[in-house]
Parts: C-alpha cells; structure tokens; sequence
C-alpha cells in the first residue's frame, strides 16, 4: 500500500509517498481500498511535533477516509467484502489501505459520495457532538463560530441550521464571508478587521451568545468567557492559534501557552457561565455513543439537512500542498487526500 509518511518533525517539505505492506485484518478487523482520506489540523499540528496524540515519527497519521471494504477479518459479520463504508480511525488513514476494528466503520447511504463520506467522520461528529451533546441547542440561541469557513465550522453552521430560530454569528476573513452567508451565517466577522467580541455584543443587544465554539484557543478562550450570556458555555476544541508558521517555534508555543486562561469553578458559579472541551481523539472508549450519532448524522443526509463542503482534493504526491492551505487558512470547507 501507498501511505504518505511524517519521517520527522519539520514543515510540509518533508512528507513524503512510502510502499508499505498491505496490512491483513486480525479477529474483529476490516479493510478497506482507500478512496479519500480527510486531513485534519491535528495531523498539520502533529507534523509540527505540537500534537502530543501523534505517534512518534516516522509515523502514518489520519484519522477518517472512505472506500469499499475489500478484506475481512475473522468474527465480523455486520460488513462484507464490497461495502461501502468510512472509518474514523486512530491514525493510519493516509494510505491506500486502511484496516481497523470494525466498529470503527460505519456503511454509507448509496447517495453519499466517497468524497462527502470522507469528510464526515472527524467534522461533523464534532460539530453534532458540540451543538447537540455538551450544549443541547435551542431554538432562540445564539451562537459563535470561530474558523466559520473550515472543516468543523461549515459542518456547524449546517447542523445549526436544523434547529429552528438559532442566530448563525461566524469569524472568518472576508473572502470567505459571501460563502458562508449563502451557507446559513447570518452575521459574517472579518476577524483581522474587526473586533468580533465588540460586534457580537452589538449584535445580541449587550447579552453575548449562548454558546460559543472555539478551536482558537489561548488568550481567545478568555475573551471567549467573558463574552458569554448568562448560562452561556465556551467548548474548546482546538488550539489554532498554537500553530503560526510552517514550522514549531518554541518561543511561539511558549508564549501562546502561558497566555490560556485558568478557569475556576467558584468564580464560573459566580458568572453563571461554563467551559467545556472536546477532543474526538479521546472518545474512542465512547465509540458506542459515537455510532449513535453517526446514525443521526446519516438520517440528517438523507433528508437533505445538510452536505460536506469539500475545499480541494489533492493526490497522495501532493501532500505537501494540502497541509499548506489549510495551515495557511486558504481552505473554505474540507481538504481531502486521494491515493
């Protein structure tokens, strides 16, 4: 198999396209034949050796692609060979195979397309997690979506929009903003412009949003915080702002840690507000509850709630180019891989 290696800690100039042995399901296992694998932050953060979840280099990272299962491990009985599946994997996805415990795959209707279901695995469970499971959306809320154009913020905005009378406010740079209002944003933020924490005061009338979410981090969770409503929760989910530049600098990660909020329980009673995390890397003792809502997730698709917005597709060899836009933020939606 073709799998696109991290052989050390550096910028995109040193992924690099390696054989390896096609990897043979064990008891309980399946493969698939690779049609798309999603990239992630996390796997542009791990070549920057800022993602502590990363196996150590040289390493094969992803976490979610899409194909037809063409290889079955003893035990499994719920897929067979010619399914159309994708898989949320812990890591491994960037190779032409992928084989992983079959609970980790999930079959796709027959009016997904491999692009789309590679989109979804990582994007739109956090999305669906954040709105639905840490904060229970409600018609009349208000929320924030930092990053409104990438991966989870698209997958935010369309799931938002399935509950009724919910207010849309989105940061993204103003070449995006066209898009995401057509997408269901109601209230586009130029964030090197503006100041969105002023604006969206303006716009909720001096109460902030019920919920905001946040994969900026750092001094942003502190403005996040205070900007809340009263019962409003901050989710956190990614630490953006850590990764500035092609490559680690250290006095960056220093100076972007020590800039986080220490968030106290007394003092969050006192405000009425709440903090929360989410990292989908760390849910896979929860893989139960994740096939659930996948299941809503398929049942939303079908009735035509929401599609994956799909920014570029790029060739194994291409790598290089595909961690580029999305580090850089030039990315409106999701960056695919192809084998």
């Amino acid at each position: 198999m073709r799998v696109i290696e991290i052989p050390k800690i550096g910028d995109p100039s040193v992924l690099r396209v390696e054989e390896r042995p096609d990897p043979i399901p064990g008891p309980g296992e399946i493969r698939i034949d690779t049609a798309y694998a999603g990239l992630n932050f996390a796997e542009v953060m791990a070549r920057k050796g800022l993602y502590p979840d990363a196996p150590p280099p040289p390493s094969v990272l992803g976490y979610e692609a899409s194909g037809i299962v063409d290889a079955i491990g003893p035990g499994v009985e719920e897929f067979a060979i010619g399914d159309r599946v994708m898989v949320l994997s812990r890591f491994g996805a960037h190779a032409s195979k992928v084989c992983a415990p079959s609970a980790h795959f999930f079959k796709i209707p027959e009016s997904m397309s491999f692009e789309e279901a590679a989109a979804i695995p990582v994007n739109y469970i956090t999305a669906y997690h954040i709105l639905f499971r840490v904060h229970r959306l409600l018609p009349g809320d208000t929320i924030l979506i930092h990053m409104a154009a990438g991966g989870v913020g698209t997958a935010a905005i369309q799931l938002a929009r399935t509950v009724p009378d919910v207010t849309i406010v989105g940061t993204a740079s103003a070449a995006k903003h066209d898009f995401i209002r057509e997408l269901g944003c109601h209230h586009p933020i130029d964030y090197r412009r503006e100041d969105y924490v002023e604006r969206t005061k303006a716009l909720t009338d001096g109460m902030g949003p019920d919920l905001i979410i946040d994969a900026l981090g750092g001094a942003d969770w502190k403005k996040g915080y205070h900007l809340l409503r009263a019962g409003g929760l901050l989710v956190a989910f990614g630490w953006a702002n850590m990764s500035q530049g092609k490559k680690r600098s250290p006095l960056k990660t220093a100076r972007e840690f020590f800039r986080q909020p220490l968030f106290a329980a007394p003092k969050m009673m006192q405000d009425n507000r709440g903090v929360a995390g989410v990292n989908m890397g760390h849910l896979w003792h929860e893989l139960a509850r994740l096939r659930l809502e996948v299941v809503e997730l398929m049942r939303l698709y079908e009735e035509g709630a929401y599609r994956p917005i799909i920014d570029s597709i790029h060739a194994f060899e291409d790598a290089a180019k595909a961690h580029i836009r999305l580090e850089d933020g030039a990315n409106i939606g999701k960056v695919l891989l192809r084998p």
